[in-house]
């Protein structure tokens, strides 16, 4: 799956670099950005990322009648610390431009796609977005470091998946501090917590470190918190409910 989202995401840079060559890139956002690390931490012990999810390989269509401004409003009244919005177009559904929506709801915002090459870090910086995701397994260690450094240098925050051992690894060799470990085996698309319970005993003192996938109770939630997890991040299981923002709540606690 991951080569076939790496293949999908040529007509987009594409466009970026026809942008670059015209000289029409976007200018950097010159607003201000809540902090993406800071909320997390701030809504300890665990706190609970929403993700705005249109579809997915696994899940076909997700809710595909409620507008990204209507649930960003939604999450942040049921205890979302932070907002994944998943902006890749081909397989998601996605778009750059649902960032702008979901703005409005006044959380920080994690620009989630399969990100590759250096002028989509330009891209994101031209956002209100607070945060990107960079997938270890599509990146050379060059590329990661260069992309890390240019996030950095934008004043944006990463969000550095891993899958296992190796992955965290080059992670922390490239510089990431936050750390999102995904319990989804993207090569059958099934999903076991026990990677996320494995991997947590890695983790090093100063990191943020985010579960991934499967994530679908409070008590799912509250395990995570107790194996060192500072955030959990849930999409399907939220999206795929009548009432995101309900369902949300019962993650959160805020339903009880």
């Amino acid at each position: 799956m991951l080569e076939k989202f790496r293949a999908a995401q040529a007509t987009a840079i594409k466009r970026l670099k026809d942008l670059e060559a015209a000289q029409r890139l976007p200018a950097p956002y010159d607003g201000k950005r809540p902090p993406f690390s800071d909320a997390l931490l701030a809504a300890g012990p665990v706190a609970v990322i929403a993700e705005y999810k249109r579809a997915s390989p696994s899940a076909g269509d997700i809710n595909l009648g409620l507008a990204p401004g209507e649930v960003a409003a939604m999450y942040a009244a049921s205890g979302a610390a932070a907002i994944s919005v998943l902006t890749e177009e081909t397989y998601f559904k996605g778009s750059v431009d649902y960032l702008e929506p979901i703005s409005a709801a006044g959380l920080p915002m994690l620009r989630k796609d399969f990100l590759l090459h250096p002028l989509q870090v330009v891209e994101t910086a031209a956002t209100k977005a607070s945060a990107l995701l960079l997938i270890v397994r599509m990146l050379t260690d060059a590329e990661l470091a260069e992309m890390l450094r240019l996030t950095y240098d934008a004043g944006l925050e990463a969000v550095v998946e891993v899958f296992d051992e190796a992955d965290l690894a080059r992670a922390e060799s490239a510089g990431a501090h936050i750390i999102q470990v995904n319990s989804r085996d993207l090569n059958t698309l099934t999903t076991d917590l026990a990677v996320a319970r494995r991997m947590a005993a890695l983790k090093r003192p100063g990191r943020i470190w985010i579960a991934a996938s499967g994530i679908a109770s409070r008590a799912d939630v509250l395990a995570m918190a107790a194996i060192g997890y500072n955030a959990v991040l849930v999409g399907t299981s939220i999206m795929s409910e009548p009432d995101p923002g309900q369902a949300l709540a019962r993650l959160t606690g805020k339903a009880d």
